[in-house]
């Protein structure tokens, strides 16, 4: 049996923002508070999701104290907020950070007890305070997926939270919210999502249904995500991977993730990096490692990538794919080596004891042993 799990409602498409307001009054809350950071509220591009409060009289305060790779100070202030002002919703509005950070607080807000506890899988009781999540970046898919990622900086660890209990009200996708993202922005976030998408064709985890939407978007981004990143102002780019963003999304959301995840999110613990970034860079690396097991799982995403797959075996597939990563990677401008990052190598077997604790490694296809994962590392050091 296969526990499908998805927001009950999503907006997507250009221009949807405008349908949120009556959504939102529909459900009767009170007063709201609104989880970003300093550069969404400064520029404007929070304001337009106020406005949509502001028509339809629900107070609210706004809490823009969200960082990069949020950290566990982040949720614990972003509760008393809360609670001081009395409020009985969040509206979370950014990129991944945002998004993760207003779960994190919802959940803490029903739950109680140490924030780190919460670390693993389903380790809550309750439901999440209701969230209604307006994304700003096409790759996280954190606005519906029951994942979440804090960061615990005493441990230097990102802690992996995957909890059905955090998944949001209602999720919003409107491109016409990314138009003035950066280009470095727009590819890390595009390839965390192919990340998501391959990930979670890969894994174990995957059936019919999640095959297909992870499929679609990993068409999606190899068509759309290059002129994305060329023309921030592509609409029809900017639409197409909020598409791409919602199927991988709920495709990784219900089969599963892997090794990728679990060794970028300690790069993202230890060095604070984009986590994007170093999901594109150990992309190949794992899944060279992956096809050696299982190089049947890579024929299909040869397909959906455009590459020609007639008359050649399922490793000569594999081997495509890998470097047609790479390729998608260097044309957008993802970085190649680790040291470009200030990754030094006395830390590569912290990073990889972490690797081997983290909730995404039971969903790879095989499990590797410390010595492996260092190697791994070596590879793009």
């Amino acid at each position: 049996m296969s526990v499908y799990y998805v927001p009950s409602t999503n907006l997507m498409g250009r221009g949807c923002l405008k349908e949120l307001a009556p959504l939102v009054k529909d459900q009767g809350f009170n007063k709201a508070m609104v989880v970003t950071d300093k550069f969404l509220n400064q520029t404007g591009v929070a304001g337009k999701v106020l406005a949509e409060l502001d028509s339809i009289h629900l107070e609210y305060i706004v809490y823009d104290e969200v960082k990069p790779n949020p950290a566990i100070e982040n949720v614990y202030t972003g509760v008393d907020v809360f609670k001081t002002n009395e409020c009985d919703c969040l509206v979370s509005i950014g990129g991944g950070s945002p998004q993760d950070t207003a779960k994190a607080i919802g959940l803490y807000i029903t739950n109680g007890g140490d924030i780190r506890d919460y670390e693993g899988v389903n380790k809550t009781q309750n439901k999440s305070i209701p969230i209604i999540a307006v994304n700003t970046t096409a790759g996280t898919s954190s606005e519906f997926t029951i994942n979440y990622v804090i960061t615990d900086k005493e441990r230097e660890v990102k802690m992996v939270m995957v909890d059905k209990n955090s998944l949001v009200t209602i999720s919003v996708n409107d491109p016409e919210l990314m138009l003035d993202k950066p280009a470095d922005l727009t590819a890390a976030t595009g390839m965390d999502a192919l990340t998501h998408a391959i990930e979670a064709i890969v894994t174990p985890g995957a059936y019919a249904v999640t095959d297909a939407t992870a499929l679609a978007a990993v068409e999606i981004i190899f068509n759309y995500l290059p002129r994305a990143v060329k023309n921030g102002h592509d609409i029809e780019a900017r639409e197409q991977m909020t598409y791409c963003l919602f199927l991988g999304g709920i495709a990784f959301n219900n089969a599963g993730l892997g090794f990728v995840h679990a060794m970028a999110h300690q790069l993202g613990g230890v060095y604070d990096l984009p986590h994007g970034v170093c999901n594109a860079m150990l992309l190949p690396i794992v899944e060279r490692e992956n096809a050696k097991r299982d190089p049947r799982k890579f024929r299909p995403i040869a397909k959906a990538a455009g590459l020609d797959t007639a008359g050649k075996t399922d490793e000569q597939c594999a081997e495509e794919v890998i470097q047609a990563i790479k390729a998608l990677s260097e044309e957008v401008g993802i970085p190649s080596k680790l040291a470009e990052l200030g990754v030094e190598e006395v830390d590569l077997e912290k990073l990889s004891v972490n690797s081997l604790k983290d909730a995404c490694a039971p969903g790879n296809p095989f499990q590797p042993t410390k010595e492996e994962v260092i190697a791994m590392f070596k590879e793009i050091l």
